[in-house]
């Protein structure tokens, strides 16, 4: 099979897939006797504002400001919630079939390579904004990746500030519960439907997720602070009981990183005779 341009007046042109003349006489060849192409091998142009979806090349404006903000929080929220293993994409160009080629909003797709192709592995969570689009239009794509293989495919409808998940059984969109979470495999925390339609959420469930995935930063963060609390503590306590606690003593104190230590040391601070005893080794 070969390529030819489409689109010439375009400084961007859209490649569109030309069956060679063997091919259309009915010769048997190893990429039609394939149920479909690799996920990334492309009909356009990487780059361009183009699709394919069933067959015609369709042109993707650019996002006005409701579908853009709503896209960067999607993108943000799955970054955060992906688990090992998975990486994220926007906007990143899926080959669903022969006639189709296209970008979901917002993509989860295993982090290791095809072992057939040495290609790109097909998304296993795509998402879809849907602002100027209509549910219908989304809908087309939905069903092609589902199709494709892709396990779950969402659309989040900025204008009704609700998640919907493409059903394969009923051929079209379900609404999702406000107050519920999408949990799969290929996510290390539960994604919170109301983060993905509410800006204000989002913040929050970036912080949860991190937690869950234990980020080194925050849990830095949150051990200082513990730490802190207990020093104060330990403080309080020599205060209330009337000890004396020196300059050295409390430099000593404040210095000191291990939890446990200051732990053994508010132990003692109940019923210790000196601040002394308190820290003794």
């Amino acid at each position: 099979m070969s390529f030819s341009a489409s689109l010439k007046s375009s400084p961007h042109p859209v490649l569109v897939e030309r069956r060679s003349t063997k091919a259309r006489r009915g010769a048997p060849s190893e990429r039609r006797m394939r149920l479909a192409p690799a996920v990334d091998e492309r009909l356009v142009m990487p780059g361009t504002r183009y699709e394919v979806v069933d067959g015609k090349v369709e042109h993707v404006p650019p996002s006005d400001e409701a579908h853009g903000s709503r896209h960067s929080k999607v993108s943000a929220l799955l970054e955060v919630c992906a688990a090992d293993g998975y990486d994220v994409a926007s906007d990143m160009l899926t080959r669903t079939s022969w006639k189709n080629d296209m970008a979901p909003d917002a993509s989860l797709f295993p982090r290791a390579r095809d072992e057939r192709t040495g290609g790109r592995r097909l998304e296993e969570l795509a998402f879809e904004v849907v602002s100027t689009e209509s549910l219908g239009h989304a809908a087309k794509k939905a069903r092609a990746l589902a199709e494709r293989g892709v396990r779950r495919v969402f659309a989040i409808d900025v204008a009704s500030k609700r998640a919907l998940v493409w059903s394969k059984e009923t051929d079209a969109w379900e609404i999702l519960p406000r107050d519920g979470v999408i949990e799969d495999r290929a996510l290390a925390a539960p994604l919170p439907i109301q983060a993905l339609v509410e800006a204000m959420k989002a913040d929050d469930a970036v912080a949860q997720a991190l937690l869950a995935k234990k980020n080194p930063v925050l849990e830095g963060a949150l051990h200082g602070a513990r730490l802190e609390g207990k020093i104060e503590a330990l403080l309080a306590v020599l205060k209330a009981r009337g000890l004396r606690v020196s300059k050295k003593a409390e430099k000593q104190i404040r210095a000191e990183k291990s939890e446990a230590t200051i732990d053994a040391w508010l132990e003692r601070a109940g019923n210790a005779e000196s601040v002394d005893r308190v820290l003794k080794p």
